[in-house]
């Protein structure tokens, strides 16, 4: 069988030793006989998990004891409605990076005053706005630091005048984070920190209860901080595969080195990217994302897209499709992405070249 490179945009590659352990777990979960799957969330063995799990979180992103750290079921869309809903007293401020920064204001604009501060819709997403103030008469400013369709990735910790709200669904344990500058951290794990059913949220407690509104039980945070995240039945298997990604995390040297790991991975493929003549990027160079890289045929050679893809398939790569909404190339290079595959990428992309020259 010939190896695959695998660089879906989510649902991502995973650690294959998170891979293995899951199936044994699927198998007996800790010596109960009993598949993860059917396990008790009310076992002292599910408990261990949940314990062991928040305690990673804390450790490898640094996460002060008065912030909460929530698995809930869900996603990071269901994550819009959370913010809105326990932040949004009078107003909030939005920086609009694309559509999923979109669909985020969307959800506040449904409950109050909610408005873009600065946008890069006029040119399809391909860069992060800048020399824009964030407003200091709002309750929140929310930003999306990650955009998996366009390839555009804040760099640094913002410095905000009033609470910092970011959905890090595709970036999150891919580089240092400072915790202390947000209000809250939320998004979808099927990026970097595990399979799809589980949504992370890292929330200072002293911001929760603020607002006048009456919050339905199930949309209020502080029921799943009361609850230790299994007010309802939780995504145990999910989460279990989530710690399991955590720990070999861990084993690899923490965030840091993932870190190196990671800016190694994105340099040489857009390095590969800006030599060949037969592709072009479409993000701003300064603002280039480390996890999703994203590119196009250039001018002149728009014909051959297809029979690179085709060419591409054949030695092993998939998933590099770009999104629907744009189209071209889109390769998502998430933690687990090994630099063997962005090799293998960049060979074939040579390899093209050879027989277009």
């Amino acid at each position: 069988m010939k190896k695959v490179h695998n660089f879906t945009a989510g649902p991502c590659v995973l650690p294959q030793v998170a891979i293995d352990n899951a199936i044994e777990a699927l198998k007996d979960f800790k010596g109960t006989g009993i598949p993860v799957i059917s396990i008790s969330h009310r076992t002292k063995e599910w408990d261990a998990v949940m314990d062991e799990c928040r305690a990673l979180w804390r450790e490898l992103l640094n996460i002060p004891e008065d912030y909460e750290i929530l698995f809930l079921g869900g996603g990071a869309s269901m994550g819009f409605l959370y913010v809105a809903m326990n932040f949004l007293e009078n107003k909030a401020a939005y920086l609009e990076t694309g559509v999923w920064a979109k669909k985020a204001l969307k959800e506040a604009k449904g409950l109050g005053n909610a408005y873009a501060v600065a946008s890069s819709a006029e040119t399809v997403f391909n860069y992060i706005p800048k020399g824009y103030e964030i407003p200091t008469d709002v309750d929140y400013f929310h930003i999306t630091t990650n955009n998996t369709i366009y390839g555009t990735e804040i760099h640094e910790d913002l410095d905000s005048p009033v609470p910092l709200i970011a959905d890090m669904s595709s970036d999150i344990m891919s580089r240092p984070v400072d915790v202390t500058k947000y209000a809250m951290i939320y998004g979808g794990a099927q990026k970097n920190v595990g399979p799809a059913g589980v949504t992370f949220f890292i929330v200072k407690k002293d911001l929760l209860g603020k607002v006048s509104r009456y919050i339905p039980t199930m949309l209020d945070l502080r029921t799943h901080i009361d609850g230790a995240s299994m007010f309802n039945t939780p995504p145990v298997f999910s989460i279990f595969v989530m710690n399991e990604t955590l720990k070999w995390l861990k084993e690899l040297g923490g965030v840091e080195v993932m870190y190196k790991m990671n800016q190694e991975k994105a340099a040489l493929l857009y390095a590969e990217i800006d030599r060949n003549p037969l592709f072009k990027g479409t993000a701003a160079v300064e603002d280039r994302s480390l996890m999703n890289v994203c590119f196009v045929m250039a001018e002149g050679y728009e014909n051959l897209q297809d029979e690179f893809f085709a060419f591409a398939k054949e030695r092993g790569m998939t998933g590099i499709k770009g999104h629907r909404s744009v189209g071209g190339f889109r390769a998502s290079i998430y933690n687990a992405c090994p630099l063997e595959s962005v090799q293998a990428l960049v060979d074939c992309m040579k390899e093209f070249e050879q027989l277009h020259k």
